[in-house]
């Protein structure tokens, strides 16, 4: 996984499989977001494989589908209240990590 770190509640990171999810555990991740609509890419995992991944790795998840190079401001304000309520640190991930940085920095979640 790449995963880059954008403040100490946050990181981003590409598309993550139901597999990664004891290493997220292990990293201090609490909760997952994924940014990516299901159905986006033929090898993509669906959603609810990683939400059950998540819930059995005493992960919280949120599922916030937001279509590439479409991001609206309800995306945004759904991302930030997501963050806002998420037990911190954060992990969100798309197909390559930039939709979920784009949102974070959108929300004025990006800075320390």
């Amino acid at each position: 996984m790449d995963i880059r770190t954008l403040n100490d509640g946050l990181s981003v990171c590409p598309q993550i499989a139901a597999s990664d999810m004891p290493a997220i555990a292990a990293a201090g991740f609490r909760t997952v977001i994924c940014n990516r609509p299901d159905g986006e890419g033929e090898d993509q995992p669906a959603q609810k494989e990683i939400a059950a991944a998540a819930k059995a790795a005493g992960i919280a998840f949120r599922y916030i589908p937001v279509v590439s190079g479409a991001m609206t401001t309800e995306d945004v304000a759904a991302f930030g209240a997501a963050l806002r309520a998420a037990p911190a640190p954060v992990l969100a991930y798309c197909r390559s990590g930039s939709r979920s940085a784009a949102l974070a920095v959108a929300a004025g979640a990006a800075s320390a």
